[in-house]
């Protein structure tokens, strides 16, 4: 029986891929993935039948990874950053029947964000999707207000697009009513990619022009604190 590979692939690069990810692309005939993502492993792509699509077609490339799989070709089907957050695992796992499947872990656009700019995320923490594209924006206030209130540090993803561009100021109008004014934010663009880039301000300063679809923000919790430029977020113990 053939199987479908649901590979995470962090941020992309040999460096941060899992060995169960490169043994997934060796064993795989086909790789199915967003144009974008398929760039950042193109040393895995010589010799393997190679499936490209643009953004809003996840469905269809589920349909399509699925469907080589039951023609008995082993496929990897792949996501940035974990499939299992925000990627491709649930729909896929939604879609398929009778399948052999394999989920593959990658590391997180969070933690890649996380470790450019310290440890911010040492306590109990939260992601949120800016993106009203599949969640209704009301509902993603909602959970906003309510990490707030419960003082999780939290990793926003997707914060801005051209078609929402002030989704993220809402967002921080709404935290601004819970947190304090000086809690420390972290907003990094392209974590654990050649050319990223940080900015460490307080929530009452986020850099809104900085932000984009490829930034990933950190909001720390009431402990949290900058040292010798480095975020960090106190686990507790006694130093």
């Amino acid at each position: 029986m053939a199987t479908l590979f649901l590979v995470g692939i962090g941020p992309g690069g040999r460096e941060h891929l899992t060995l169960n990810a490169i043994d997934a692309f060796a064993r795989s005939e086909v790789i199915v993935g967003y144009a974008f993502y398929l760039e950042l492993i193109q040393e895995f792509l010589a010799g393997k039948t190679v499936v490209s699509s643009g953004m809003t077609q996840e469905l269809d490339r589920c349909r399509q990874a699925i469907d080589f799989v039951k023609q008995g070709r082993n496929t990897s089907l792949i996501s940035t950053g974990d499939p299992g957050l925000y990627g491709m695992a649930g729909p896929a796992l939604e879609l398929a029947d009778g399948i052999d499947i394999k989920v593959i872990p990658g590391v997180s656009a969070a933690f890649a964000a996380a470790a450019e700019v310290g440890a911010p995320l040492m306590h109990d923490m939260c992601a949120i999707s800016l993106s009203d594209l599949l969640t209704p924006w009301e509902r993603i206030l909602s959970r906003l207000e309510h990490a707030a209130q419960a003082d999780f540090v939290i990793a926003l993803y997707n914060p801005k697009s051209h078609g929402r561009p002030n989704h993220i100021e809402q967002a921080v109008e709404m935290l601004l009513r819970y947190k304090s004014p000086q809690t420390p934010v972290a907003s990094v663009k392209n974590a654990g990619r050649s050319g990223a880039e940080c900015r460490l301000t307080t929530l009452a300063a986020v850099e809104y022009d900085f932000i984009d679809m490829k930034t990933v923000v950190i909001i720390g919790n009431a402990h949290t604190y900058v040292k010798d430029g480095r975020m960090i977020t106190p686990r507790g113990y006694a130093l």
